[in-house]
């Protein structure tokens, strides 16, 4: 509930902050506060993830993606997600929040997240995305067509990300994924 706050708080100000292209970087300014941490006095580890879907909305109201979104009746979602922990951000501390695109392959928009205090990385995330629509995913160029864009051409997704995806998918919604233990 916390995070719908924050998040409801973000969407009502990040219009106000400067406009940004959606492969530029958002930085958002933030605190931990006591909704964030757990028994060790730290931002737990899930309260991340939630944190970092700020970040995203951040970029996507600033550099007007949220608008055709909203218009187009496109819903965001994470389809996979890796973190790794540096330092912890503990109660009260301010650090802010960097989000960009890290790049983009046939199906997803690869997003590299990184909370930072005084000048060093305190937890790295990267996230594949997609865009859902009552028809089911909508495709990266009908993405960028809406939005009047093209991916520059020094935008390339990192190889790692690439095997990191191929290795972590699960299969399409469509199609069986029994569980058991083998």
């Amino acid at each position: 509930m916390h995070a719908l706050f924050r998040l409801l708080v973000l969407l009502a100000t990040a219009g106000r902050r400067p406009k940004l292209s959606m492969f530029d970087t958002s930085s958002v300014p933030m605190r931990a506060l006591l909704t964030d941490i757990d028994v060790a006095g730290h931002i737990n580890n899930g309260m991340y993830f939630s944190l970092f879907d700020l970040g995203r909305f951040d970029l996507m109201v600033r550099a007007g993606v949220w608008n055709v979104m909203r218009k187009n009746k496109w819903t965001p979602v994470v389809q996979a997600e890796t973190i790794s922990f540096r330092k912890s951000v503990v109660f009260n501390q301010k650090f802010t929040q960097e989000t960009r695109i890290l790049g983009m392959d046939d199906k997803c928009i690869y997003f590299e997240q990184r909370m930072v205090a005084d000048g060093e990385i305190y937890v790295h995330a990267t996230m594949a995305t997609r865009l859902l629509s009552k028809k089911g995913p909508v495709s990266n160029e009908e993405i960028l067509a809406a939005m009047g864009l093209e991916v520059p051409a020094d935008l390339v997704l990192p190889d790692w990300v690439a095997r990191w995806r191929e290795d972590t998918a699960l299969p399409g919604a469509r199609k069986p994924a029994p569980h058991f233990w083998g």
